[in-house]
């Protein structure tokens, strides 16, 4: 282990790591035209259309994460890539639904492929993705992930 992270905080670690994540998965699918960012849309809309599912933007913010603002703009450029498209939810005329165009099922197909072998790579010190220790890993990151984080704090005590 590198000297910083022996000394970072967890919170340091966790934002080194997701840095390191992002980085790499912007390089395995730039061949494919996408960044990280467009590659977590794609591949989450291939998992709730193969769930049976048309998710409008914000549903698919709220599952990536992602601000709504920002989905629209990915979603307006994976339409125009060809890869996604975009409609009025007929139940709500104030939301756009969006569902992968069988260019992007393609394109997403390959780009799930290419990021699962580096997350073989990332989490071979832990034994690969099947390990106990990567599926440990997991149940922790998913602990950190449902801790909210928008409660008030306590105030620092005065010296």
């Amino acid at each position: 282990m590198s000297r910083v992270t022996e000394e970072g905080t967890p919170g340091f670690l966790v934002w080194r790591l997701s840095m390191k994540w992002r980085v790499a998965v912007d390089r395995a699918v730039a061949p494919l035209g996408l960044t990280h960012a467009q590659y977590s849309l794609v591949a989450s809309l291939y998992g709730m259309q193969r769930s049976g599912l048309r998710p409008s933007q914000r549903r698919l913010a709220d599952h990536t994460g992602l601000e709504a603002l920002y989905v629209s703009k990915l979603a307006r450029a994976l339409e125009s890539a060809g890869l996604v498209e975009r409609t009025r939810d007929p139940d709500d005329p104030r939301a756009v639904q969006l569902a992968l165009t069988e260019q992007g099922r393609e394109t997403t197909r390959k780009a799930i492929d290419v990021v699962q072998g580096l997350l073989g790579r990332l989490l071979a010190p832990l034994g690969g993705p099947g390990s106990p220790r990567a599926r440990e890993f997991t149940r922790d990151l998913t602990a950190l992930l449902d801790t909210p984080l928008d409660m008030p704090l306590d105030p620092p005590s005065p010296k």
